[in-house]
């Protein structure tokens, strides 16, 4: 999810350092405000993966995470599918990125681009200008078939499988797409949650490693597969109320050595 930053978090924001902390992996904090040491990258090429926009994207994560992403790339290119464009996961040592981010500082998640259109690699100048597009009809109400195809059931299915998967975010319309269009085994699908924007992606969410007590677990997905009355109000809310949209919250006092140069 992104939101506009303060100018205060933009500047903190622009002057994080650019090299992960050392010593062991350290997750602190909440979806709104956190960081993390000992965090790896997600290599630029890999099977089944491409990163793109490395000028304006992160690609640092928990191991747990990058390990869970590069067996995704694994299994979508044994499936058949396309190189998958990878997009932010989190600065290298977490903390609010500049592109707006409000989640994204921990490094337990990572957004997964749905476009999957028949694809070279793509040279480093192509990288920078790809803008995948989205799957969603310009009303809102549904999928665009010009791209969304089969192949996306394909690959979200595979998502919600990989270890330590606590929730998927996708458009409501996507969603709406899964319930109408997944037969035989629906379970899955709990773990694909509406969510506003994600018409181009989805934003995966790992879980809390158990060995991290500074990192608080989040309520798990309600039970079922999500194709009931709350998937329906995604469809007729009222507008967004008017105002500035919310902030993320500033990094728990114990990120501050994390996030430190140098």
């Amino acid at each position: 999810m992104r939101r506009l930053l303060t100018p205060v978090l933009l500047l903190l924001a622009a002057a994080a350092p650019q090299t992960p902390a050392p010593g062991p992996v350290r997750v602190i904090g909440g979806q709104g405000g956190g960081c993390i040491a000992g965090a790896v990258r997600l290599p630029d090429d890999a099977p089944g993966l491409q990163t793109i926009r490395r000028g304006r994207s992160q690609f640092w994560g928990h191991p747990d995470t990058i390990a869970a992403l590069l067996q995704l790339g694994r299994e979508a290119h044994a499936a058949g599918l396309p190189d998958l464009y990878m997009g932010d996961i989190s600065a290298p040592r977490g903390g609010p990125l500049a592109g707006g981010h409000i989640s994204h500082q921990m490094g337990l998640d990572a957004d997964v681009y749905l476009d999957l259109s028949p694809r070279a690699a793509l040279t480093a100048a192509a990288r920078e200008a790809v803008e995948p597009p989205s799957m969603v009809q310009a009303d809102g109400k549904a999928v665009d078939p010009a791209h969304w195809t089969a192949a996306d059931i394909t690959l979200l299915r595979l998502a919600a499988g990989l270890p330590g998967v606590d929730r998927i975010l996708v458009n409501p319309a996507i969603k709406q797409a899964l319930c109408d269009g997944v037969a035989g085994d629906r379970a899955w699908l709990r773990l694909i949650r509406p969510w506003y924007d994600h018409a181009s992606h989805m934003h995966i969410h790992f879980r809390c490693p158990a060995d991290q007590p500074d990192c608080p677990v989040q309520a798990p997905p309600p039970p079922g597969d999500g194709c009931d009355a709350t998937l329906a109000w995604w469809f007729s809310r009222p507008a967004a109320p008017a105002g500035p949209p919310p902030q993320p919250a500033p990094p728990p006092a114990a990120c501050r050595a994390i996030l430190a140069a140098p």
